[in-house]
C-alpha cells in the first residue's frame, strides 16, 4: 500500500511559531484530547471548529470531562484560543499590522490544516497522472465533513460525496466488504506471441479453479462468485511492472495505455510478463436500498451563528433523518447526522439522494487579488504548504517518468523552487547535499545566460566549481517560469546519472586527480531551446570525455538522455504548479510570499543563534571553534563567531587544510550546504528549508583551500565524503550530538557498457537524548538503497548479506548508531570502487 501521512486532523494540535500557523505533526490524541474534551488537552483543529461555531455541542454526546459527563467546553476552547491569538497579535504589532480576532486565527488554523491535507492528495492523484479536478472527494470520519467543501474548492474539484454512514464508513464498509482470494504464479516470458498468450491462459486457468476452491471452502456459493485475470507486465530493462487486468483489448495494448496514462511515456522495447494472478472475489452482503417515502422537506430545527470567511452567518441547522430525497439545500447550511456534521459552506449546494447521502457541488471562492499585499500568518502557513507542494510534486514526475535505477529507486534527486534572482524558496525533503547547492548553480546561470532566455528554453549544468555544482555525476536542469514575459520563478531539478564517463564505470573513481577523469563537465547548455529538445548537442558533451586518454564517455547515454528528460518533465510541471497558483492569488501576492517565507526562516535562524550564544555563555560578539581531520590528514577548522545584537553568524573556515592533489576537495556550494542543512536542524521548527536559513549567515571558504579549489581539481568526493565530514564539524561547534558515519559510502562497478553507483548505509551518532540509529543514511544523503531483487534483475551480481555490524556504533549513555555490512558477488568481470572516509579518524563521541 501506498500510504501517505496527512498529520492533519481533528486531534492535530495548533501553534503559532515563528510567524507561522502550524497545525501537526503532533497529536493531542484521544487522551487528554483537544482542550473542549476537559482533560486538560491541547488546543487542536477540533478546537478551532468549536470556536467558528461548525461544530454544535447541543447535538454532541456529554462523554467529556473526568465523570464523563458533561458537553463539549465551548468556553474553554475559545480561552485556549485567545491565548494564542494573543501571540499571533504581538507578532503582528511588531510587524506593524493590524490584530487579528480569534475566529480570524482559528478560520486561519482551519485554512492551514486544510492545505496539509490537500498536499497528500494532490502528490498520490497526479504522481499516477490522475487529474485531481475530473474526481468526486469522498467523504468519511467523524470530522471529514467539516473541511469536505474546502478542501474540495482548493483542490478545485466540483463535487463531494458524503455518504449517509460517513462518520463510521470505514467500519461499515469493512462489513458489507468482499471476501477475496488472490493466487499467483511466477513467468518469464516475453509478451507478443500466441504461444506466450496460450501458456499465459493455461496458467490462469488452473489458478481460477485453486482460488474458486478456497472461496467454497469458506461457505460461498459459486454463483457470488467473480473471477478477474491480470498479467504483471513491465518493459524489458525496467523495473516497474503493472498488474495489468484482462479487458475487451489485448494485454498488451492495456498495458501500454496504463503505463502511458502514469509514467507519462512509453517504451520501444519488449514486454515481460513476470507473473500472472487471478483474483477470486465472493460478493459480500448486499444492502438494500434504504429508499425513503416522500414527504415535506426538512426544516431547520434552529439556526447558529457560524464564522466564515467575512464574517460571522446565520446558518440553518437540520437533522439528516428529516431530509427528504431530492431536497436542495444551498449553503450555508449545517446538517447533523448521528455520527457526524457536515458542514455547507457559502457557494455549494447540496442535494439528498434517494438513499439519504449527500451529493454537494462545490462553488468556486472568489480570491481578491488588488490592494497591498501583506504579511499575514495564515496565507503564510498556506503558501509554505504550496510551495512545497510544487516542489514535492516535480519529485513525484521525476521519479514516475525517469528509467535508471539511481533516480527512480534509490530517489537521487532533488527538486526546489527559486526566486527571480536565483534564491531558494522551498524544496521537498529530497537529498540536503543537493538543496543547500542548488541556489548557486541558478545564480550561476542567471549570470551566464539571464539575458537571453525565452519561454520554451531550459538550461543543464553540472560543472561543481565554474557553474555552482556539487560533482559531476549531479546534473541539474533548470527551467524558467515566465509570468506577462518576464522570468518570475525558475524551477530546477538535480539527477545523480549512474554514468557521465572518466576513467571509472559509475563515474565516481576513488582515484582521480582532475576534474576531467571524472566524466563530462557542463558549465552552460540549453538541453532546450525554443521547445526544441537539442538531444544531439547534449550527447556530444556527454561522449566529449572519450576524447581523453584514459577516459570514456557516457557508458549508458540511453539511461541518461532518458532521465534528462524526465527532470525537463518534473520541471514542466512546476511551471504548471507555478502558473495555477499565480492565476489564484494573482503575481503580486504569490511574489510578496515568496520573500515573506524567506523571511521567516530567517528570523528563525537568528532567535536560534541568539539562543545558542546565551545559552553558551559567549560575549556580545562570541566565537565557537571546532576542527576534525580527513583520512588523509588534512583538517577542516571551523570558527563560528555570532552576533548577538541582530543574530547574525560567520562560518569561517580559514585555517583548512589546502587544495588536494585527489578527489575530496569540495566547492563552496558543497560548504553552503552542510551550512544550511545544520541550521535547519538547529531551529528545531518545522520552517521550510530555504535561502532564509542563510540570510544572517556569512561563510568564509579561503581559495585554493580544501573547500575553495581551482577549477581543474577533481571534487567527486568532495560531494560525498566531506560534505559529510563538515556536518559532523558544525554539529561539534554548537556541541550539538555525536559524529555520524562520516561518509556516505560509495560503491560504484561497472564495465564499458554500464555503470552502477549506490551509497551504502551506516550509523548515526547519538545525542543528549536518543540513541545512534544503526543503518541509516545519514545528513547530507537521503536515499535509498536498492532492493535486492531490482539489483540482481538488473545488474551481474548476487547479494550474498546486507545486514547491521553489532556493537560497531560505540558504547555510551547513548550508544552510537551501528554500522553495516553488505556483501556482493559478481557474475561476471567488473571494474569495482569503493570510495569512503573515517577508516583513520574515528568519529567523535560527546562524553
Amino acid at each position: 500500500l501506498d500510504v501517505n501521512p496527512v498529520a492533519a486532523g481533528g486531534g492535530s494540535r495548533l501553534v503559532f511559531r515563528s510567524g507561522l500557523l502550524c497545525v501537526g505533526p503532533e497529536s493531542a490524541g484521544s487522551h487528554p484530547g483537544p482542550v473542549c474534551y476537559r482533560k486538560q488537552g491541547h488546543l487542536a483543529v477540533t478546537d478551532a471548529n468549536l470556536v467558528l461555531g461548525r461544530i454544535d455541542p447541543t447535538f454532541f454526546p456529554k462523554i467529556f470531562g473526568k465523570t464523563q459527563d458533561q458537553p463539549l467546553d465551548e468556553e474553554g476552547a475559545r480561552a485556549a484560543m485567545a491565548k494564542v491569538t494573543e501571540e499571533v497579535n504581538e507578532f503582528q504589532k511588531a510587524q506593524g499590522l493590524a490584530a487579528k480576532t480569534v475566529e480570524e486565527v482559528a478560520l486561519g488554523f482551519v485554512k492551514v490544516a486544510n492545505e496539509a491535507m490537500c498536499r497528500p492528495i494532490r502528490n498520490l492523484t497526479q504522481m499516477r497522472g490522475y487529474d485531481v479536478a475530473t474526481h468526486v472527494l469522498a467523504c468519511f470520519g467523524g470530522a471529514g465533513a467539516q473541511h469536505a467543501c474546502a478542501i474540495a474548492r482548493s483542490l478545485g474539484m466540483s463535487k463531494v460525496f458524503i455518504h449517509r454512514y460517513a462518520g463510521i464508513l470505514s467500519a461499515y464498509g469493512i462489513g458489507l466488504s468482499d471476501v477475496v482470494h488472490e493466487d499467483q504464479a511466477p513467468t518469464a516470458k516475453v509478451w507478443g506471441t500466441p504461444a506466450v498468450a496460450a501458456e499465459c491462459d493455461e496458467l490462469l486457468a488452473g489458478l481460477e479453479q485453486k482460488a474458486i476452491a478456497r472461496l467454497v471452502e469458506q461457505g460461498l456459493k459459486r454463483e457470488d462468485i467473480s473471477v478477474e485475470h491480470y498479467l504483471n507486465l513491465r518493459y524489458q530493462g525496467t523495473d516497474i511492472a503493472v498488474m495489468t487486468r484482462r479487458t475487451a483489448e489485448d494485454f498488451g495494448a492495456a498495458f501500454t495505455k496504463e503505463y502511458q496514462r502514469e509514467f507519462g511515456f512509453v517504451l520501444d522495447t519488449s514486454i515481460i510478463v513476470d507473473d500472472v494472478r487471478v483474483r477470486a472475489v465472493g460478493h459480500g452482503l448486499s444492502v438494500a436500498k434504504e429508499g425513503r417515502a416522500g414527504g415535506a422537506p426538512g426544516a431547520p430545527v434552529k439556526t447558529r451563528r457560524v464564522y466564515f470567511e467575512g464574517g460571522y452567518r446565520e446558518t440553518p441547522v437540520l437533522l439528516a433523518e428529516a431530509l427528504q430525497p431530492g431536497q436542495k439545500l444551498d449553503g450555508p447550511a449545517m446538517i447533523i447526522q448521528p455520527i457526524s456534521t457536515v458542514l455547507i459552506e457559502p457557494g455549494c449546494t447540496c442535494v439528498v439522494t434517494d438513499e439519504g447521502d449527500l451529493k454537494v457541488e462545490v462553488g468556486k471562492e472568489e480570491v481578491p487579488q488588488d490592494g497591498e499585499v501583506k504579511l499575514d500568518p495564515v496565507m503564510l502557513g498556506i503558501f509554505s504548504h504550496r510551495f512545497m507542494g510544487i516542489a514535492e510534486q516535480m519529485g513525484r514526475t521525476l521519479q514516475r517518468t525517469s528509467i535508471s535505477v539511481n533516480i527512480k529507486e534509490r530517489l537521487d534527486f532533488s527538486c526546489a523552487l527559486f526566486s527571480p534572482d536565483g534564491g531558494l524558496v522551498a524544496n521537498a525533503p529530497h537529498v540536503p547535499v543537493h538543496l543547500g547547492s542548488m541556489s548557486d548553480t541558478v545564480k550561476k546561470q542567471i549570470e551566464f545566460c539571464g539575458k537571453d532566455l525565452q519561454e520554451g528554453d531550459v538550461l543543464v549544468t553540472n560543472h561543481p566549481q565554474l557553474a555552482g555544482g556539487s560533482h559531476l555525476p549531479d546534473i541539474t536542469v533548470i527551467t524558467p517560469v515566465f509570468n506577462a514575459g518576464k522570468i518570475v520563478f525558475f524551477v530546477a531539478s538535480r539527477g545523480h546519472h549512474s554514468d557521465v564517463g572518466g576513467i571509472a564505470p559509475g563515474s565516481m573513481p576513488p582515484t582521480s586527480r582532475t576534474l576531467v577523469q571524472e566524466g563530462a563537465a557542463i558549465v552552460s547548455f540549453k538541453i532546450v531551446k525554443a521547445g526544441s529538445f537539442q538531444e544531439e548537442g547534449v550527447r556530444e558533451l556527454l561522449m566529449a570525455p572519450a576524447k581523453i586518454p584514459g577516459c570514456a564517455g557516457c557508458r549508458n547515454i540511453r539511461d541518461t538522455m532518458s532521465d534528462l528528460r524526465a527532470q525537463v518533465a518534473a520541471n514542466n510541471t512546476g511551471i504548471r504548479l507555478v502558473g495555477e497558483l499565480i492565476a489564484e492569488y494573482g503575481h503580486p501576492m504569490v511574489s510578496k510570499y515568496m520573500v515573506f517565507i524567506q523571511d521567516t526562516a530567517a528570523r528563525c535562524v537568528r532567535s536560534m543563534l541568539i539562543e545558542f550564544a546565551k545559552k553558551k555563555g559567549l560575549p556580545e560578539v562570541g566565537t565557537v571553534v571546532a576542527e576534525d581531520w580527513m583520512d588523509d590528514g588534512s583538517k577542516i577548522h571551523l570558527a563560528v563567531t555570532i552576533d548577538q545584537r541582530d543574530g547574525s553568524a560567520v562560518f569561517d573556515f580559514s585555517g583548512t587544510g589546502k587544495e588536494v592533489y585527489g578527489n575530496f576537495n569540495a566547492p563552496p556550494s558543497v560548504v553552503k550546504s552542510a551550512v544550511i542543512y545544520c541550521l535547519r536542524c538547529f531551529v528545531g521548527e518545522d520552517i521550510p528549508l530555504n535561502q532564509g536559513c542563510l540570510e544572517p549567515v556569512q561563510v568564509i571558504t579561503p581559495e585554493g583551500t580544501l573547500l575553495n579549489p581551482s577549477a581543474e581539481a577533481a571534487v567527486v568526493g568532495g560531494n560525498v565524503l566531506t560534505s559529510q565530514r563538515l556536518v559532523d564539524v558544525v554539529l561539534l561547534a554548537f556541541e550539538c550530538c555525536a559524529a555520524s558515519q562520516g561518509c556516505m559510502n560509495n560503491l560504484t562497478f561497472g564495465d564499458e557498457t554500464f555503470g552502477y553507483y549506490e551509497t551504502i548505509a551506516g550509523g548515526a551518532g547519538a545525542g543528549p537524548t536518543w540513541d545512534g540509529r544503526g543503518g541509516v543514511h545519514t545528513h547530507m544523503t537521503n536515499t535509498r538503497i536498492t532492493d535486492p531483487e531490482i539489483l540482481e534483475r538488473r545488474y551481474p551480481v548476487h547479494l550474498r548479506r546486507f545486514s547491521l555490524r553489532p556493537g560497531s556504533g560505540g558504547a555510551g549513555a547513548h550508544p552510537g548508531g551501528d554500522g553495516v555490512v553488505r556483501e556482493v558477488q559478481f557474475l561476471k568481470p567488473v571494474t569495482v570502487s569503493i570510495l569512503s572516509e573515517r577508516r583513520a579518524f574515528p568519529p567523535y563521541g560527546m562524553a
